[in-house]
């Protein structure tokens, strides 16, 4: 079974899937946020392409467990994914994936310019690897 994990944010969607076995998950692209039928037409897209059973998506928590505003937004977001895509979602706790990305990209010294185009979809990853390693 395949997984697709999303680092859901304001201006961008990062984008990884796993492997067919489910063992290990790989970024696949940032989706830069527009019109929301657009956003949810390409993650169609990549779910056919990848022929994904399962989302799984980051919920940013404050560092006390409690939802802000963020992760209300993208709880929202996630509602129209689950009517427009008729997939199971379920959440992952994403507190601290975007800033362990950026760790890992800054000690392969990545730029920052490049960083920057990147950094999404490297949290998606560690969303999805997060799970998958739950399991």
């Amino acid at each position: 079974m395949r997984l697709m994990g999303l680092d859901v944010g304001d201006k961008t969607i990062g984008v990884a899937v796993s492997d067919l076995m489910g063992w290990t998950a790989q970024g696949v692209e940032v989706i830069r946020r527009g019109e929301i039928r657009n956003d949810l037409k390409r993650l169609a897209e990549l779910v056919k392409q990848y022929e994904v059973e399962k989302i799984v998506v980051g919920l940013p928590k404050n560092m006390n467990g409690s939802i802000g505003p963020q992760g209300e937004k993208v709880q929202k977001f996630t509602e129209r994914i689950k009517n427009e895509l008729h997939l199971p979602v379920e959440f992952w706790d994403e507190r601290l994936t975007t800033r362990a990305a950026e760790k890992v990209l800054i000690s392969a010294d990545v730029s920052r310019k490049k960083r920057k185009k990147v950094i999404d979809k490297m949290a998606a990853v560690f969303i999805l690897q997060g799970y998958l390693d739950s399991l």
